[in-house]
């Protein structure tokens, strides 16, 4: 009999761990397949492996892994998906707004030959137009620094078989975008549209900082298509410049010639050395992640689990 692994990473949840798992197992009873619930305590602060613990203790089918700090939501989706031995793998969020109901749907599409099988986030009627607006902009501009194309609304709940597990453990990349690695491993891969719920208790742990923060990692991890960018800003710059030579020369006013120049000069300094220090940050950027890279620490460390043979 297959084996589906449900992989869920948790950091402070303590009160949405036993809702999700009620869920989860209330699916399963009347499905043909053997299932495992993985939950990665992602460096909580709070009662999450407590309450993990507890159901672990009750439930044959439920494990954990402890890190040993918190080492961000992709990493802790990377360990779950590293220990996970279903045939299939479904990865989740703990907060109960990814609808478990749509675990029926993900598997009936992998039983129909699907490699991977990903959601896609529909907006409701009371999200905001300058939201929905922005949002556009930003998988617009995010796809083409890219270089892959990532849908917008596209979340980290999905169906990877087995095949494209294996493929995917033996990713070791410092930083992590699993949302871009998804559409640029290829095979073959459907989509599912939902409508998120709400979520059940706690706050959410991606402010606007650590969006931001997020889409620049993504970006820079999966192309170096910004290096271009900025060869071609500082190109472009160079050419404005030259054809602005013939604007000074004739609004040059003798009377007020020293103004003029000092103006010029000033506004010429803000802006070339803007330009300079955001190519040099780009630069750097890759720099950083290339020395980080060459380290070779692991993207996570376990300080505990359950699961039988690493215990």
């Amino acid at each position: 009999m297959k084996t589906i692994s449900i992989v869920i990473p948790a950091y402070n949840e303590e009160n949405n761990i036993a809702p999700l798992t009620t869920a989860i197992k209330s699916f399963f009873p009347h499905h043909r397949y053997q299932y495992e619930i993985i939950f990665i305590d992602d460096g909580s602060t709070d009662n999450t492996l407590t309450q993990i613990q507890k159901i672990a203790q009750q439930d044959k089918h439920v494990f954990y892994l402890e890190l040993s700090r918190n080492f961000g939501h992709q990493n802790a989706l990377k360990a779950g998906i590293d220990y996970a031995t279903g045939d299939c793998v479904i990865t989740m969020d703990c907060d109960m707004q990814h609808p478990p109901h749509l675990l029926n749907s993900l598997i009936e599409k992998w039983e129909e030959g699907y490699d991977i099988v990903y959601t896609r986030r529909i907006e409701n009627q009371n999200t905001s137009l300058v939201k929905k607006e922005s949002g556009k902009i930003y998988y617009h501009i995010f796809n083409w620094l890219a270089e892959v194309n990532i849908e917008k609304g596209t979340a980290d709940f999905r169906l990877m078989d087995r095949r494209v597990v294996e493929i995917f453990t033996g990713f070791n990349e410092n930083d992590l975008f699993i949302r871009g690695l998804i559409p640029w491993l290829g095979f073959k891969q459907t989509a599912i549209n939902y409508e998120p719920n709400e979520r059940l208790s706690g706050k959410t742990k991606y402010s606007l900082r650590k969006m931001f923060l997020l889409a620049i990692n993504g970006i820079t991890s999966l192309s170096i298509r910004p290096l271009y960018a900025a060869i071609y800003l500082g190109l472009t710059i160079s050419l404005l410049a030259i054809l602005a030579i013939p604007f000074v020369i004739i609004s040059f006013q003798p009377h007020r010639h020293i103004i003029f120049i000092w103006a010029s000069i000033l506004i010429a300094i803000a802006f070339f050395g803007g330009m300079q220090l955001t190519i040099l940050g780009t630069i750097g950027l890759y720099i950083g992640k290339i020395f980080l890279q060459v380290k070779h620490r692991p993207l996570y460390i376990v300080r505990k689990t359950n699961i039988p043979d690493h215990q």
